[in-house]
């Protein structure tokens, strides 16, 4: 009866070590980084808002077409 207990503990043993083993082996999934990007401020609202979401107009940077008409004094559409 002791034998067949210690048996059973050894197989157990050595199946943690190799599940153990095979964790390790492999690495750490981290989650993938959003690339970074510049920030830029409107010059209307002081907004701060991605370079590629901004409208470039006149060496000045708008986060809508609204904001670009009202600072340059554009009316028109």
């Amino acid at each position: 009866m002791t034998k067949i207990i210690l048996l059973g503990l050894g197989i157990w043993l050595v199946y943690m070590f190799f599940i153990k083993r095979r964790r390790s082996a492999r690495p750490p999934q981290e989650p993938a980084a959003p690339p970074e990007e510049d920030m830029v401020r409107c010059a209307q609202c002081n907004v701060h808002l991605p370079k590629s979401e901004s409208i470039l107009s006149g060496g000045e940077f708008f986060c809508s077409q609204e904001h670009r008409r009202l600072r340059q004094g554009n009316t028109e559409t």
